[in-house]
């Protein structure tokens, strides 16, 4: 197949033939981290070095810290023809475990200095060394080949590793290429996590794959996003809690205003941006941020388009190559587009996860005939085909901080608890958050109920802060229908 990074490893004769000096292409910075960045003759040289000493590997385990080694570490993977295994450097050790065991991998790459968690001890670490050079190994790949295995939680049980191809990443990047007439010349800037699709794919490989510059915040900061779009950058990828917390910035810092009035295309992802988070930001910048829509398993399925409305509360509509459909409970099609009719999202196309890594069953569930891949997500269509979602099939996904986080994973580490006999989650809206994690626990003992800080301690030990309960209701039992099953409506009703 062609180059996922064709400013990377085309040659100069290739480069000419696009139009672009071969002198241009390596001299221009390619990342940014803080004080640190690599043009692209550097990333190559980085990036192959890593590559060159990782021939046979299958899959590769990356410390995904918010750090330039990452993004090299990545993509020599990816020039090495392995799979990157990106690891939530904040992930508890009952969820490290689970990962690494199943994934398997080879080795571990990180930052030099950086202190791994005992979990990873039995592995071959590498450091990765960004100021190295050498040239890439000439691998074969193909299309189909796994690029990525990026973990995600679903309702219940661990989470599973969603196994995506060369392909995939490919055929997604492109179509939002299209979407957002994205460039070479366009400079992304984020401060978002890389240990997942909106981070690493979007916001470190789409801007390579290009031949664009991405600046990475290292953290997210309303002055950092201000100093970057001041300083020549044209797009602002973030999730609704950055948003809400630019919104909440923009009254008393003009400087922020002016900053983002003077970026190309601000996009919102993975979960819903308020209304009032939108008009906010359009009433002080005159900039209306477009919204998408996309999982793990499916990489990204619509976009507003630059060139088309910036409509608040809907997701645009599907990319290039994406086919997307709405069924009912049935799975009976819903033809009509007409704004009310509420179903499932389907999605088929080139963008879908290859499987469920070891999960054949959690694979094939995951699939209604012909290739469609069951989203969970329930939405409308709008005449014209702009596509508005309206909530989640099931009760169990929380969406906070920009997180898909599941419900059941969290009532298992509060279980764990001596002090809880039974435990449910549940989110609630939050201004900040989107949703916050709130816990429904029922006491060991009634006359000593453990404390709310020490419950959302022991969940973010084992499993990541993110999903810590911020709110914690003590019951004398949990409301449950005949077959016992938790009725988490009626907890949600009566709170």
């Amino acid at each position: 197949m062609t180059s996922l990074f064709p400013a990377l490893t085309d040659g100069p004769a290739e480069r000419s033939e696009k139009g672009v000096p071969p002198d241009e292409v390596r001299g221009k910075v390619a990342l940014r981290f803080g004080e640190r960045s690599l043009t692209y003759g550097e990333l190559a040289g980085a990036a192959g070095a890593v590559a060159g000493q990782l021939r046979g590997a299958g899959r590769v385990a990356v410390w995904a810290t918010p750090e330039l080694e990452t993004a090299v570490a990545v993509t020599g993977v990816l020039l090495a023809g392995a799979a990157a295994v990106p690891l939530n450097p904040k992930s508890g050790e009952k969820e490290l475990a689970h990962i690494v065991s199943d994934s398997a991998p080879t080795l571990v790459l990180a930052a030099p200095g950086t202190e791994l968690p005992a979990g990873l001890g039995h592995l071959t670490r590498l450091d990765v060394d960004v100021s190295a050079a050498a040239p890439a190994p000439g691998t074969q790949v193909a299309d189909g080949d796994p690029a990525l295995v990026v973990y995600t939680s679903g309702t219940t049980g661990p989470p599973k590793g969603a196994v995506l191809s060369r392909r995939a990443l490919a055929t997604t990047l492109d179509a939002l290429a299209d979407a957002w007439q994205w460039t070479q010349a366009d400079v992304l800037v984020h401060g978002l996590p890389l240990f997942h699709v909106h981070g690493l794919v979007l916001g470190i490989l789409g801007p390579l794959r290009r031949g664009g510059s991405v600046r990475h915040l290292g953290r997210f900061s309303t002055e950092g996003v201000a100093r970057e779009l001041n300083e020549g950058a044209s797009m602002l990828f973030g999730v609704p809690t950055m948003y809400h917390r630019i919104a909440e910035a923009l009254p008393d810092d003009p400087e922020l205003a002016k900053a983002l009035g003077r970026a190309r295309l601000l996009v919102s992802g993975s979960a819903a941006l308020p209304l009032h988070d939108h008009e906010r930001i359009a009433a002080a910048t005159g900039r209306r941020v477009v919204e998408r829509y996309g999982m793990t398993e499916t990489l990204m399925n619509t976009s507003v388009r630059a060139d088309g409305e910036a409509r608040a509360g809907t997701v645009g509509v599907p990319l290039p190559g994406v086919e997307l459909r709405l069924v009912e409970e049935d799975g009976t099609p819903i033809a009509a587009y007409d704004g009310e009719s509420v179903g499932e999202i389907q999605v088929r196309g080139p963008n879908l996860f290859t499987e469920y890594l070891n999960r054949p069953d959690a694979t094939a569930a995951a699939f209604a005939a012909d290739g469609w891949f069951r989203t969970g997500d329930m939405a409308v269509r709008e005449p014209d085909g702009y596509v508005r979602i309206v909530g989640r099939k099931a009760t169990d996904l929380i969406k906070s901080g920009g997180y898909k986080i599941g419900a059941g994973e969290i009532e298992n580490a509060l279980l764990e608890h001596p002090g809880v006999r039974e435990a449910a989650v549940t989110g609630e809206p939050d201004a900040d958050l989107g949703e916050r994690i709130v816990a429904w626990i029922v006491p060991a003992d009634p006359e000593a109920p453990p404390a709310a800080e020490e419950l959302a301690d022991h969940v973010a030990r084992r499993l990541a802060p993110h999903k810590r309960p911020r709110v914690v209701h003590h019951l004398q039992a949990l409301p449950r229908n005949d077959m016992g099953k938790i009725l988490k409506r009626a907890l949600v009703a009566d709170a």
